[in-house]
């Protein structure tokens, strides 16, 4: 079965730094485009960032823009999330997702077909 295990989180002062890795297994990764979705306490879920499966697009949520990087390991079956100058508004449980629409970009987390526990990031300030 297809299996989404994030690693990478926890506890971090505000300006500080976090890599996120979600490891895909039980499928061929390169058939999907790749997402990353974070959810905060009494919040709904929101999304973070998107790649394509050759990495030819990408999109970030605009509060997120020029702190975090998405990118992609094809050969490693991984996808990474590195977050910088991070703030305490960025506090969630993150959790990757998988599309098999592999060429586009999807900002909806019901166009995606699998997903991951989720790791805890935790911003103090």
């Amino acid at each position: 079965q297809v299996q989404l295990v994030e690693s990478g989180g926890g506890l971090v002062q505000a300006g500080g730094s976090l890599r996120l890795s979600c490891a895909v297994s039980g499928t061929i990764f390169n058939n999907y485009a790749m997402g990353w979705f974070r959810q905060a306490p009494g919040k709904e879920r929101e999304f973070v960032a998107a790649i394509t499966w050759n990495a030819n697009i990408i999109y970030y949520k605009d509060s997120v823009k020029g702190r975090f990087t998405i990118s992609r390991d094809n050969a490693k079956n991984t996808v990474y999330l590195q977050m910088n100058s991070l703030k305490p508004e960025d506090t969630a449980v993150y959790s990757c997702a998988a599309d098999r629409a592999r060429i586009r970009i999807e900002v909806r987390a019901g166009a995606y077909d699998y997903w991951g526990q989720g790791t805890q990031v935790t911003v103090s300030s």
